[in-house]
């Protein structure tokens, strides 16, 4: 396994102890933060907060309540992308092996054609379309049998219910994992107004296979407003989208990605739906099945290398990329695409790596979409401190947002004008940030700040000045 040797065991016992000494020491807040927690009338013993050297070399500056396990919301995501990247190596990838069962002749496959999927997090509607590209490279317009796709390398992901979390099934940042996850099992709608005609024209990405889609729907009078609420769309019928209402005339074009309401369905009909679009038939089915041991892929449709996809799940809080990663470690690393199997291959990792000093954490499904992951700031500090000294720090530190640059800091610029790379996380009851701090003196800085509570949302004024304190270190 890539980079699982090259850390010296004496490293881990000294974080170990300059993170654990000073866990428990009753520090003062820095006088910004206790300001800003009192304006949001934020209990301080709701917050969890360390800052520390990233080399390990000297005590935190900051340690309040750094031993106590709490629901870290995406941060959690630190750990599933810097696992990966441990145990996987950055230039990891995921292959999607298409079969082809029969011969071709004149266009036509005079047989079955299988699709596999294997984990790929980043199977958007272009990298499909490439690959049904290649189906048709191979001389396939018409596939006389079926078009078949197997999900069976992660087990009984798919009848998971995406409404289960907070009751939004329609939320794309709902969705489930899948072997063969496709678009994140969305459907972005765009709407077109053409005032000359009193309608607006609708656009869908991917076209869903036997699903009636309107082209248009009508304006309607009134300012642009809350525009979705006007559409009144109804969802309940997943082989039919319908508008009972209309788009407002004074909106410009607008955009709406929704979660399809069968997501177990969603792969099929939306290979089919592309598959029609490009030109392509099927003259059995569209179904689900197992690829025939007997046969070899036809061609493997590569994804991304790791250390991109972990860009897109720590700048933009993607739950399902972070989902499928975590299930590929426990796919790689005990053979099975299960979360139980994930959360065993987590623990041993994180036993090994970063060691028992400060409690394991409890892991649910890697993505921090959950009510039941536990993490300390000691222990995400502790690993923090562990990547920055590994062999994979510079692709997990660009993968995480850059203060008033990118992702879910674009708009958050620290007043100091210095630079950090932090994760976010936010749920009802939690929410936070954690990740590196660059000092003014030149110094770098792991920084874990956590709330939870009602009240976890009215924080970020203060974990905003904790950055800036940090890096006012001069």
């Amino acid at each position: 396994m890539p980079f699982a040797t090259r850390l010296i065991p004496s490293l881990f016992v000294s974080l170990a102890a300059l993170v654990s000494a000073s866990a428990f020491a009753q520090q003062a807040l820095p006088t910004g933060v206790e300001a800003a927690l009192a304006r949001a009338k934020v209990s301080r013993e709701t917050v969890t907060m360390l800052v520390v050297d990233a080399d390990g070399t000297r005590p935190p500056r900051l340690a309040w309540r750094s031993q106590v396990p709490v629901n870290p919301a995406s941060m959690m995501k630190l750990v599933t992308t810097y696992a990966a990247l441990d145990l996987l190596g950055p230039a990891y990838s995921w292959t999607t092996p298409v079969y082809v069962e029969g011969t071709v002749n004149n266009g036509v496959l005079d047989g079955n054609l299988y699709i596999k999927g294997q984990g790929d997090p980043k199977l958007v509607l272009e990298r499909v379309w490439l690959m049904l590209r290649r189906v048709q490279g191979l001389g396939i317009t018409t596939v006389s049998g079926d078009i078949v796709i197997d999900r069976s390398a992660f087990e009984n992901t798919a009848e998971n219910d995406p409404s289960a979390f907070d009751g939004e099934p329609l939320r794309p940042y709902n969705a489930s994992p899948d072997a063969l996850l496709i678009n994140f099992k969305s459907v972005n709608m765009t709407f077109a107004p053409d005032r000359a005609g009193q309608i607006a024209r609708v656009s869908y990405e991917p076209p869903l296979a036997s699903v009636a889609m309107p082209p248009t729907v009508p304006l309607v009078p009134g300012e642009c407003g809350d525009w979705r609420t006007a559409l009144k769309t109804d969802f309940s019928d997943v082989n039919r989208i319908r508008f009972n209402g209309g788009f407002p005339a004074a909106c410009s074009e607008k955009s709406w990605a929704v979660a399809y309401g069968d997501p177990r369905t969603y792969s099929l009909r939306a290979i089919g739906g592309m598959w029609a679009e490009m030109g392509g038939r099927v003259g059995g089915q569209m179904r689900e099945g197992r690829v025939p041991a007997s046969l070899k892929p036809a061609f493997e449709f590569g994804s991304p290398p790791l250390a991109e996809v972990i860009r897109d799940i720590n700048k933009y809080s993607n739950n399902v990329m972070a989902q499928q990663v975590f299930l590929t470690i426990g796919l790689t690393q005990k053979n099975r695409g299960t979360f139980e199997a994930s959360r065993s291959a987590l623990g041993q990792w994180w036993r090994d790596r970063i060691g028992t000093g400060e409690a394991q954490p409890v892991f649910e499904n890697g993505s921090g979409l959950s009510r039941d992951e536990r993490i300390s700031a000691a222990a995400l500090g502790k690993m923090l401190q562990v990547a920055w000294r590994s062999p994979v720090m510079p692709e997990l530190m660009s993968s995480l947002p850059a203060s008033g640059v990118d992702g879910t800091l674009k708009k958050r610029a620290l007043r100091s004008g210095g630079a950090a790379h932090l994760k976010t996380g936010t749920l009802r009851d939690a929410s936070g940030v954690a990740g590196y701090v660059h000092g003014a003196s030149g110094r770098r800085y792991v920084l874990v700040a956590i709330a939870n509570g009602e009240n976890a949302g009215a924080t970020r004024a203060a974990f905003d000045a904790l950055v800036d304190w940090a890096s006012q270190d001069n």
